[in-house]
């Protein structure tokens, strides 16, 4: 395997860790980076390898409220126990469930259509929709907590959620802006998608597994997949970290320049360099 493939693909991990979490669409930028570095990857299987790793990356970030979450669970289902905090988690944890159900269902119905034969000046009009819809919410500041989101507000960001099966179109960015578009503070609609990430991507990996196995490309990229994944893995982690301290700011709009200013490469690249 040469060098320059093994530095091309961990080039691609360490843009899949960075992105997945912001708001500014991995997958988008994926079917960029892929176009200009001429790397063959089609369909599915490698974004899904890789988001694995993302997964596993915010897995671990929120692990003490996932824990407090399936404890409080646990005391309201099996212990009957209906203090305040354990009603919240149970109204949350039914919040969440409703919220994935939309982009579950149609990620089941699409999968073998999303992401085939995107080009980079579409994915380039579909940054500009995030920068958009980012640019309006920049300044509201809700004051919703967990316990007070409602059946409405989690059918609201599920559909924006499913919108973000669209190369270009950020899931953290619509989850994050419809969960602040339904009066959630901005902290709480942070913690809010990236927990409503977790099933939908887990469902995603679980159902591509056969996908990844038979990824024509495993068996001589192997090493290259998994210094992508090792790189992703990590990069995800800080890239959490980094946006909950840009969030706590009310610094979001940033990615709305980003998103713009990417968008414009993308769009000239495909009608004027490519």
């Amino acid at each position: 395997m040469e060098l320059i493939t093994l530095i091309k693909y961990a080039f691609l991990g360490l843009l899949q860790g960075v992105t997945e979490p912001i708001p500014v669409s991995s997958s988008g930028h994926l079917v960029i980076a892929r176009e200009i570095f001429n790397i063959e990857a089609q369909g599915l299987s490698f974004e899904i390898f890789l988001n694995t790793a993302s997964l596993l990356a915010i897995l671990f970030v929120y692990r003490h409220d996932i824990i407090s979450i399936i404890k409080n669970l646990w005391r309201y289902l099996v212990q009957g126990a209906r203090d305040q905090e354990a009603i919240t988690d149970f109204k949350y944890t039914i919040c969440l469930i409703i919220a994935t159900i939309p982009a579950g269902v149609a990620g089941l119905l699409l999968k073998d259509f999303i992401g085939e034969n995107i080009s980079v000046g579409f994915v380039g009009l579909m940054l500009f929709v995030t920068g958009i819809a980012l640019w309006f919410i920049k300044n509201k500041r809700g004051d919703k907590r967990d316990g007070d989101l409602t059946i409405k507000d989690s059918i609201i960001v599920g559909l924006s959620q499913c919108i973000a099966l669209t190369p270009g179109i950020s899931r953290s960015g619509a989850t994050i802006v419809g969960s602040i578009a339904v009066g959630l503070s901005q902290k709480n609609a942070l913690r809010f998608a990236f927990l409503l990430y977790i099933p939908v991507s887990l469902g995603t990996a679980l159902i591509s597994v056969g996908d990844i196995v038979n990824d024509p490309n495993m068996n001589t990229l192997w090493l290259a997949y998994l210094i992508a994944f090792v790189i992703t893995l990590f990069a995800t982690y800080f890239a959490v970290k980094w946006l909950q301290n840009i969030m706590e700011k009310g610094n979001l709009i940033i990615f709305t320049y980003y998103c713009f200013a990417l968008g414009t490469f993308a769009i000239l690249y495909q009608f004027i360099w490519a």
